[in-house]
């Protein structure tokens, strides 16, 4: 700091102590304000960079965010002791296996940041396809019918892999032995919904109709 700059004494308010929890989240929520402003006028500037820049901070901000969140989730989790946390249910196994394969972590990796032992994530891999009511890791019912399971993976492969494209998609599936025209890719990925039970499933009411005065009555 400049030792020629005067010092600036900055009065403070009578009792201020007293709302310090209070100035904190007024400030944080002045700070996200100014921050929306600046991002949003940025975002409709004339200037590609300048838009693009307001969208690597946007997301920068938003990574920030969600690690914060992730954080405080995880340090209330640790309280509970490991035999006493909930277990996760089988259709969420297969989801942190996925997610395991997708970031390439190790078992310990994946343990730690799950909550769970290594041998946990060990014993899900060992049981990745077994069949039945009781198997210990299961896809979303009723994606164990084929077209079900190729949508699935399709939406689950966008979800993980969001930078790949409906060709990069319909390649590396090629790779995987499923050959998909990029139309059927990009079908697939334009129904929002992954496959489940509802769909398959939904009955539409009897429409009865009326043929002449007083045929109905309610």
């Amino acid at each position: 700091m400049d030792s020629s700059l005067p010092s600036v004494s900055l009065p403070l308010p009578r009792g201020w102590s007293l709302q310090v929890r209070s100035a904190v989240i007024q400030v944080i929520s002045l700070a996200r304000t100014s921050l929306a402003l600046s991002q949003g006028w940025a975002s409709e500037s004339m200037n590609p960079e300048l838009r693009q820049q307001a969208e690597e901070d946007r997301l920068q901000q938003e990574v920030q965010l969600l690690r914060e969140e992730i954080r405080i989730k995880d340090a209330r989790m640790e309280q509970i002791e490991a035999h006493r946390r909930p277990h996760y249910p089988p259709t969420a196994r297969l989801v942190i296996l996925e997610l395991r394969a997708a970031r390439g972590w190790s078992l310990a990796q994946t343990a730690r940041i799950f909550q769970v032992s290594p041998l946990t994530i060990a014993s899900w891999m060992g049981r990745l396809d077994e069949e039945g009511p009781d198997a210990l890791v299961r896809l979303p019912d009723p994606a164990n019918k084929f077209p079900d399971f190729v949508t699935y993976l399709v939406k689950r492969l966008k979800i993980l892999c969001p930078t790949l494209g409906k060709v990069k998609t319909a390649q590396i599936l090629a790779r995987a032995g499923l050959h998909l025209a990029l139309t059927t890719v990009r079908r697939m990925l334009r129904d929002k919904e992954l496959p489940g039970p509802t769909r398959a499933s939904e009955k539409f009411p009897r429409l009865v109709t009326a043929r002449h005065a007083n045929h109905l009555c309610t």
